[in-house]
């Protein structure tokens, strides 16, 4: 792709354009704006998005009238105990009529790719779709096949029930650009999920809005967004305090903590920062688009100790008390 230039007219059909995407989610989707800017920033920076929440709060909804109104190839694939690798990205089979083996691509080739419940597979299947997130491409047989671009996973996980699942290994659920937790709905939001729902025939449909040209030419801005050096400086202070607390006047955390963040965790808030501030019809950086992303980027890669959860301490303890104590020099 050609380097875009961050002209005013330009900026601004395309921030029009993202505007009419949140309006048009909005026909059929009740509230969760928070979920759907997380989820733009995943599409817009190559990030792949983490979903967590109780079920029943439109997260597979969403994702799905998303892709919609982006106009992308979209494929949603329920993990079970029994699923396999081959079910994800596909196999070769024999075609008796030609009396040779042919491939069959499976749904991991496709633009979003929703992977509902991804804790409910084996680690087989795991590692196959974390591969494919990580390469941005599937070997089946002998052959090496790229996925089509843009490429997003988003996985959902269900923390409500435990029996039966097989939860991400940490350094896989690094691969995550963020981690999103999503809540329960404001009861104004409830209220009208329900009179929406309870109405037989209500319909909605939605118009496409972007297309993959647009996409990449939003990224292309994105790319232009200036960020200062005192605030990547920051950015790296952040990610130091995750792995040395105590000397970041966060000692009562010290004992707690077992890993800190990994090198993606600064990669993640820069580019995750640098969309935010696009998002606001910025084209430069502010303290507070880092620290408005910081806890959907971090907290699922900070490693706690077996005595932070006895003692009740949360990664979302540490994050906040980092975000009002790490200075910006």
């Amino acid at each position: 792709m050609s380097e875009v230039t961050f002209s005013s007219d330009l900026t601004q059909h395309y921030q029009q354009k993202i505007r009419q995407v949140f309006a048009e989610v909005g026909k059929v989707v009740v509230g969760q704006h928070y979920m759907l800017n997380r989820l733009l920033v995943g599409l817009f920076t190559g990030g792949h998005i983490l979903l967590e929440g109780v079920p029943g709060l439109a997260k597979t909804l969403t994702i799905s009238t998303l892709a919609q109104v982006l106009h992308l190839h979209f494929q949603r694939v329920q993990f079970t105990p029994d699923l396999l690798p081959s079910d994800l990205v596909g196999t070769m089979i024999y075609n008796q009529n030609q009396s040779e083996f042919e491939v069959k691509k499976g749904p991991i080739f496709a633009n979003l790719v929703l992977a509902d419940e991804v804790n409910r597979s084996p680690a087989k299947v795991q590692s196959a779709l974390l591969e494919a997130m990580q390469e941005k491409q599937v070997t089946i047989g002998e052959t090496t096949y790229p996925l089509d671009l843009p490429f997003l996973v988003l996985a959902t996980q269900n923390p409500v029930e435990q029996e039966g699942t097989y939860p991400l290994p940490e350094a896989q659920v690094d691969r995550f650009m963020m981690k999103v937790y999503v809540d329960y709905l404001k009861k104004a939001e409830e209220l009208e999920v329900m009179r929406r729902m309870a109405n037989l025939s209500y319909s909605s449909d939605v118009q496409a809005v972007l297309t993959k040209e647009d996409i990449f030419g939003i990224r292309g801005l994105i790319n232009q967004v200036q960020i200062s050096d005192t605030l990547e400086k920051y950015i790296i202070e952040l990610v130091f305090a995750t792995r040395k607390p105590a000397e970041y006047d966060l000692g009562e955390f010290a004992q707690y903590v077992q890993y800190g963040v990994s090198p993606r965790a600064s990669i993640a808030l820069h580019r995750a920062a640098r969309t935010v501030a696009f998002f606001d019809e910025r084209d430069y950086v502010l303290p507070e688009d880092i620290k408005d992303v910081a806890a959907d980027v971090l907290n699922h890669r900070i490693m706690l100790t077996y005595e932070a959860e006895a003692d009740g301490v949360r990664t979302q303890d540490l994050i906040e008390s980092m975000l009002r104590k790490v200075p910006i020099s």
